[in-house]
């Protein structure tokens, strides 16, 4: 028998037509009456500072329950988990015809009360309605990433929309609530209802985007610290990867362990790394081979920066680099590695898997792309100004580890 209420499921899985129900009166703000304190541009992604007048005074940002500070980054919101999570037989998008809610109907086999906790399984795939919607404007559109603890935890999550063609994007003037497909890989986890798996960019417009703009950045940034050419940035700058560890000591990473046990996604430095990770050395000649199915956690040879003005997202994933995936946790938040904000030598950390057949990484190999966009202003807040848990990191574990003390190294 169901805990959910049948009032609360029903607000979780209206359509659009019906979130009038529940959301905030429209304001009347447009484009040209936004303050012009600190704007840079009147198209990009929105810092902080935008994204709370979205909630406040636009009301283009809405929830079930009270949208807290701390969901606030510096240039995308954290989404919450509401109440309630389906057990799906496959993962779906909705399509132009139909709301998530219908396709739950024919997809869902049951459904799972998670307000005090509830345990999503390595291997299955669930749909969980999210506190948050949208009711955007003309011009204002959206996209989703997994928070970067969850990508370092290795769940798979995309976010879908009613009506939707393509995960992890909201198209434009969408109007409805948001919704995670969430899918552990490596271990099963605990969430609870708002528990934050997701986050959302808000973007305004159509910004230009081109390799020659990445080429000014980092040749005034130097965004990621090796030496390129201009030919080298392509559709972002390119970003290699370290399998010599000269900076630590030889290790390079972390293989997860199979069969561990349960991650409670919101304890922080709460599990022992030896329980859940082998560390990875640097092999004796030649490259790393990437087991098929294994999870990894490596970083990237160069430091990475991402200037106040920009925001970044890793590109998840280039069949010309070789048959592995790296990084869908991708949102690089402006400030991260600016020594500004503390973040001197930040180093990208990469999630890898290999598919269908052993690879060979190799230390210097290109294994993904920064793609940076320009923000409409630079963040009240930058990364790493306050208590951020990835600033300044090189081989960095999720939150919910403890430090590994040197002595528990080879």
């Amino acid at each position: 028998m169901s805990l959910i209420s049948e009032n609360v499921k029903d607000v979780l899985l209206s359509p659009a037509t019906q979130t009038s129900n529940f959301r905030p009166e429209q304001g009347s703000l447009d484009e040209s009456e936004v303050d012009s304190d600190g704007v840079l541009h009147k198209t990009g992604i929105l810092p902080s500072q935008e994204l709370k007048s979205q909630v406040n005074v636009t009301r283009e940002i809405f929830a079930l329950e009270p949208i807290l500070e701390n969901q606030y980054q510096p240039a995308s919101l954290d989404l919450r988990l509401g109440p309630v999570a389906y057990r799906v037989r496959a993962s779906f998008l909705p399509g132009k015809n139909a709301t998530v809610k219908q396709k739950l109907e024919e997809f869902a086999m049951h459904e799972m009360d998670i307000t005090k906790g509830g345990v999503l399984e390595r291997g299955c795939v669930y749909i969980i309605p999210l506190l948050e919607g949208l009711d955007l404007k003309h011009r204002m559109s959206a996209m989703g990433n997994p928070k970067s603890s969850t990508g370092r935890l290795d769940i798979f999550t995309r976010l879908i929309t009613d009506y939707g063609t393509e995960f992890d994007q909201v198209r434009e003037q969408y109007q409805g609530m948001l919704y995670a497909e969430v899918s552990p890989r490596t271990f099963s986890v605990l969430v609870h209802k708002g528990s934050r798996l997701s986050q959302i960019r808000i973007r305004r417009g159509k910004p230009p985007s081109s390799d020659k703009g990445m080429w000014d950045l980092q040749k005034e940034f130097q965004v990621v610290s090796s030496t390129l050419s201009e030919d080298d940035i392509r559709n972002g700058v390119p970003v290699s990867v370290d399998v010599r560890g000269d900076k630590s000591g030889g290790l390079i990473g972390y293989k997860a362990r199979n069969h561990a046990g349960l991650i409670d996604i919101d304890k922080i430095q709460h599990y022992e790394v030896l329980d859940y990770w082998e560390p990875v050395y640097a092999p004796r000649r030649g490259g790393l081979v990437l087991d098929p199915q294994d999870f990894y956690i490596l970083a990237s040879r160069e430091a990475v920066k991402v200037p106040p003005t920009h925001a970044a997202e890793m590109i998840a994933y280039d069949t010309l680099v070789g048959e592995f995936r790296v990084h869908y946790a991708g949102f690089f938040d402006p400030g991260f590695g600016h020594p500004e904000a503390g973040g001197e030598g930040s180093r990208a950390v990469l999630e890898v898997r290999s598919y269908e057949v052993p690879f060979v990484i190799e230390d210097g190999q290109v294994v993904g792309r920064l793609a940076y966009e320009r923000l409409t202003a630079i963040p009240n807040q930058l990364y790493g100004a306050t208590n951020s848990s990835y600033q300044g990191q090189g081989i960095k574990l999720s939150k919910h580890f403890k430090p590994l003390p040197p002595s528990e190294l080879r």
